[in-house]
């Protein structure tokens, strides 16, 4: 079994290393703020309210394709995908038109509304409204996609979920996990919008507890350009008085 990581740093250069007793994600919290995310292309890349245009959501998930793509390419076409926290779903558009038949699963209702709007021309695509840690897939999985998931779960969640997996996975199956991270350990975002950076050192030891080998890391590039852009915007509006702020102009701009 094998987990390639695909990473991105939180972007907001700070760092807290995890102690035991740390707080833990309020999932009520969690599920109200994706219960009340906007089924875009930028709502799930946190890319609303910049002003940037859908283009620059379209361009990110392209350039993320094409790394998916040299992971995803020694995979024989006949295989399972199992796409969890799948969103507005064209990550599970992407798989349906590469692979024998997807399982999506998408737990906030506005979301999951859009994924069936995507994903309802597909035939070889399932997709289930519900909790990601308890959905049972229904055939063995040639590759499991994790785009930003992990990052909202607690890690023994995490471990847990890992371990569910693992008996449904082929020989030489992926777990292919895309994350927002830190540098060094591990940050806890608490309030309304709650979230764990982890670092890449961290998901690895994860992972290997749960019995899988990683067997690359890397930077998700497509990750870097759209976060400059929203930190360019987060200054220009610290600068700027909010009936000034052009968002429309200034979005596109950055």
């Amino acid at each position: 079994m094998t987990a390639p990581l695909h990473y991105g740093d939180s972007g907001d250069g700070g760092v807290a290393v995890a102690e035991p007793g740390s707080p833990q994600l309020d999932y009520t919290k969690v599920r109200n703020y994706w219960g009340r995310a906007t089924p875009s292309i930028l709502g799930p890349y946190m890319m609303d309210g910049f002003g940037f245009p859908a283009g620059a959501g379209r361009l990110r998930f392209r350039r993320e394709q094409e790394m998916v793509a040299a992971r995803v390419e020694s995979l024989p076409s006949s295989c399972s995908v199992l796409d969890l926290g799948s969103g507005v779903g064209f990550w599970t558009e992407y798989f349906a038109q590469r692979f024998a038949h997807v399982e999506s699963v998408e737990a906030s209702p506005v979301l999951y509304s859009a994924l069936t709007d995507r994903c309802s021309r597909y035939p070889n695509v399932t997709t289930c409204n519900g909790n990601v840690l308890s959905y049972e897939p229904r055939q063995k999985l040639g590759l499991v996609f994790l785009g930003g998931l992990l990052m909202y779960l607690d890690e023994h969640d995490v471990r847990a979920l890992l371990e569910r997996l693992a008996p449904t996975l082929e020989s030489g199956a992926l777990v292919l996990c895309r994350e927002s991270t830190v540098r060094h350990g591990t940050k806890v975002l608490q309030g309304e919008y709650q979230v764990v950076y982890r670092s890449v050192d961290t998901y690895r030891r994860i992972f290997a507890e749960a019995g899988f080998d990683v067997v690359t890391a890397e930077a998700n590039a497509a990750y870097a350009g759209p976060q400059m852009g929203c930190e360019a915007v987060k200054k220009w509006k610290s600068l700027v008085p909010e009936q000034c702020w052009c968002l429309p102009v200034i979005g596109r701009l950055a």
